[in-house]
């Protein structure tokens, strides 16, 4: 619904601008008044609804196994991932934490009937309980050996798994992972999209990182 809006807006400031023109050129001053009018009655309308979507979305935290979806052009909702284990390590192989490493196992799928398809600039971090945000440690991820990209395209009903890591501090308070994806372009549109996680002031979904699971060195 989101998208129809925004095409629906989009199409209707084109035409806006059309008849604008026309009514200059042919000093229709009824007709100026008239599109001014509606494109601001329906601008107005739209960051209404934008806003309440946005105020009254809701916080999401998901369990493991749990999947968040990724909609292609914003229709096709086929793509998917989950964490699928969580693991904490002081070291890996010669790196050592300035906290605990956070080895998180994400899994993307695709519940596509025939396109293969693939996530788009993928950029994950944690969020802690006071908000503060924690980057992924690139340089222990390589001694974690041969890993597959975030964009590898997946076949249909296809699924690959990909180990990242995050070096957070000890005493860190309910660590979340937020994945997004797409291009700056992309993230524009979405900002003004009603409904969507990435418009302005939305709620988005976690991956819940709290567990026991340590292992001594890896």
């Amino acid at each position: 619904m989101g998208m129809v809006l925004l095409a629906m807006t989009i199409g209707g400031l084109i035409i806006a601008s059309i008849l604008l023109a026309l009514s200059y050129f042919a000093s229709l001053n009824w007709l100026r008044t008239f599109v001014l009018g509606g494109v601001t009655v329906w601008l107005t309308g739209y960051v209404i609804l934008l806003f309440i979507g946005s105020i009254f979305s809701e916080e999401k935290t998901l369990t493991l196994n749990e999947p968040k979806e990724f909609c292609g052009f914003y229709f096709d909702c086929h793509l998917h991932t989950t964490v699928s284990g969580v693991r904490k390590t002081k070291t890996i192989a010669d790196k050592t934490a300035n906290g605990e490493f956070y080895i998180i196992k994400a899994k993307v799928f695709s519940d596509a009937k025939q396109a293969s398809l693939g996530l788009i600039s993928v950029d994950a971090k944690v969020v802690d309980a006071q908000k503060r945000e924690y980057r992924r440690d690139l340089e222990a991820e390589k001694n974690l050996g041969d890993q597959l990209p975030f964009d590898r395209q997946v076949l249909p009903n296809e699924s690959f798994e990909k180990e990242i890591v995050f070096d957070l501090p000890e005493n860190v308070k309910n660590p979340r992972l937020d994945i997004r994806e797409g291009y700056g372009i992309d993230h524009a549109i979405e900002a003004i999209l009603i409904g969507d996680e990435d418009s302005i002031l939305h709620k988005r979904k976690y991956f819940d990182l709290n567990t026991d699971a340590r292992v001594a060195s890896y």
